[in-house]
């Protein structure tokens, strides 16, 4: 009747199906591929660096020699939360590009827990 797969107006529902299970299956791929990203944020000219996985978690810091002051712990701490800052901006970046397709028209993530993506949440709300 409208010349797109749909007989009396209905939609073809074998194919919605199909499409739904595809989106699924590209859905926990993105998903899986964000729990083995790696990314590095810097501080102090790379003195510092924590790196996080895609879904955000917290997975190393680095402090270069050169970084520790004894006269000054709290700069050092300060260079820390900065990397760690820069590290989970880039995971956000990641996650909106790997899940962004998926988002539109939902008002929230798809799996239970807070901020979830998939094995180890997600700080940020994609």
């Amino acid at each position: 009747m409208f010349g797109d797969g749909t007989e009396g107006g209905m939609p073809d529902m074998s194919a919605l199906l199909e499409q739904a299970q595809q989106m699924q299956q590209q859905l926990l791929a993105a998903k899986e591929e964000l729990s083995h990203a790696r990314l590095t944020g810097e501080a102090a000219g790379g003195l510092v660096k924590a790196t996080v996985s895609g879904t955000g978690e917290l997975v190393a810091v680095e402090i270069a020699p050169a970084a520790v002051d004894p006269e000054d712990a709290e700069l050092l701490g300060d260079m820390v939360v900065a990397a760690v800052r820069d590290a989970t901006e880039r995971a956000e970046v990641l996650a909106a590009e790997k899940l962004g397709p998926f988002a539109g028209g939902f008002d929230g993530p798809s799996d239970s827990g807070p901020g979830a993506l998939g094995s180890g949440g997600s700080p940020f709300g994609i």
